[in-house]
């Protein structure tokens, strides 16, 4: 994310949902109800200035600052990731993917009236169910399998979904393949998940190789920090133990209310901490 260049592009999408695409961002962006058409034009109205207001405040958002932000993005951005920085070291940027998923919703929201809405900003998505509604997902491993599946209902008090781990978008402490964070906020499910997947981890082991940030992205808000470049062979007690690590600060967060349930994948193992609604192993 830096300058911004190119113009914003919206495409309609099969099933009459949207697509909207600037820079490094790429929404999949769906609506039901009455208002459904005013919807999707308030998200690509909403859209067309986010990217230009995440870059006039770059400088603060890549440092794990207590200085609050002006932005309506960069505030979500900031409130997501303020309730970790006590415990660890997070910039604003943990949480980017998903408050622009939920700044995006709420444009849509204020539309009118949604039975069902979603924003999909490559996994991390913003989701608004009204009572009697429900929204289907599964999870996928960065080499396509499935490795859980999700119900949530209207009602139900989650209205966030995000996933981190390596290989993703972004870099990763951790060598977890993918964690899956549900919770009230779009915002805050991606910034736990991206600490969870820190958690995940083997410190000092042979197979991982790691590089600092910032020689693989000169301008990572992660700095010097080692950063996961590759993952050899473990065995699946190996597997077990990193997965442990990252399920154990699951469900710290979770008594801590900051979290609803989350799921956890490396080597063919899974873990699974459960929100009230039910998450099925695959």
């Amino acid at each position: 994310m830096g300058t911004v260049r190119e113009r914003p592009v919206s495409a309609p999408l099969p099933g009459g949902r949207l697509s909207l695409r600037h820079g490094p961002i790429d929404l999949v962006i769906g609506a039901e109800g009455a208002c459904r058409a005013a919807a999707l034009e308030a998200a690509a109205a909403r859209f067309a200035t986010i990217l230009e207001e995440l870059c006039a405040e770059l400088p603060l958002l890549r440092c794990p600052t207590e200085e609050r932000p002006e932005g309506e993005t960069a505030r979500l951005m900031w409130a997501a990731t303020r309730p970790h920085a006590a415990r660890a070291f997070i910039t604003p940027m943990a949480a980017v993917a998903g408050a622009v998923a939920e700044t995006v919703l709420a444009a849509m929201r204020r539309a009118g009236p949604l039975s069902r809405a979603y924003v999909n900003n490559g996994g991390d998505i913003a989701l608004h169910l009204a009572p009697g509604e429900a929204f289907d997902a599964a999870i996928l491993a960065p080499d396509g399998r499935e490795i859980g599946r999700f119900r949530l209902a209207g009602g139900g008090g989650i209205g966030g979904v995000a996933t981190s781990g390596r290989g993703g978008r972004s870099f990763s402490l951790g060598i977890a393949e993918s964690v899956t964070v549900l919770t009230e906020s779009a915002a805050a499910a991606d910034a736990a998940a991206t600490l969870i997947g820190n958690a995940v981890d083997l410190p000092g082991h042979p197979a991982i190789t790691r590089a600092p940030a910032r020689s693989l992205a000169p301008d990572s808000d992660l700095g010097e920090r080692p950063v996961v470049t590759g993952l050899g062979p473990l065995s699946p007690a190996e597997s077990r133990c990193a997965l442990a690590a990252g399920l154990a600060e699951a469900r710290r967060m979770r008594a801590a209310g900051l979290i609803r349930g989350a799921l956890l994948a490396l080597g063919g193992e899974t873990l699974i901490l459960d929100p009230e609604e039910r998450l099925a192993h695959a």
